[in-house]
């Protein structure tokens, strides 16, 4: 993909969009926000729900699991969405996306993570530091199995909502920092545990299977 000459996207215009977002917690029918910015964000808005779950998880405990799911539910269908982008609107829409974001290098290097991983690599995007919407554009553009695809959206997404919903439904507050430095790296470690769990076993279905 050719070089980026659109106008960066600066951290002051980041920052008051994740100011405003934030703000949005504290508001009446916080809830549909919650799903809104979950699907967006998946295909092309730049904030992460996280900003919103964590306060909103924070303040009524007894809903985390409830906000997680609505998350995640969200996620994985504006990961469809941005599959759709990538299959069928590439040239029309998803190019702006990614040159508008400046993630041409990131969306450069989801080859190389496909043919090196496969479908694993929806499974441990869910944590990785680039962005959702560089996977789901790209996965439409690879036209990887559909039903697979939302299959593995469904594990990352739902795996890193209800991770940041129980950490902060059992530590409060004081987790944040760690939310926003570690959670990642502790999300990627218990994925690729599942997937080298599932690979472990993958002779032992074949042989049951046989």
């Amino acid at each position: 993909m050719g070089q980026n000459n659109n106008i960066p996207y600066t951290s002051t215009m980041m920052e008051k969009l994740r100011t405003w977002t934030l703000s949005l917690a504290e508001r009446p029918g916080a809830r549909r926000v919650l799903a809104l910015v979950s699907f967006a964000e998946s295909s092309f808005f730049p904030i992460p729900p996280d900003l919103l779950l964590f306060p909103m998880t924070l303040q009524t405990p007894r809903d985390a699991w409830r906000l997680a799911t609505i998350c995640t539910i969200a996620s994985v269908l504006g990961g469809v969405a941005g599959y759709v982008l990538g299959y069928a609107f590439f040239e029309s829409v998803g190019i702006h996306i990614i040159n508008f974001y400046g993630l041409n290098e990131q969306f450069d290097k989801f080859e190389t993570l496909y043919n090196s991983w496969g479908i694993v690599i929806i499974l441990i995007a869910g944590f990785t530091p680039i962005p959702y919407k560089v996977f789901t554009i790209a996965s439409g553009i690879a036209a990887i199995n559909l039903p697979l695809f939302a299959a593995a959206s469904l594990v990352a997404r739902g795996a890193r909502y209800f991770l940041v919903c129980w950490l902060t439904k059992r530590f409060g507050a004081p987790i944040k920092p760690f939310l926003e430095k570690q959670l990642g790296w502790l999300g990627l470690v218990g994925i690729l545990m599942v997937v080298a769990f599932f690979l472990l076993l993958r002779p032992l279905f074949n042989f049951a299977a046989s």
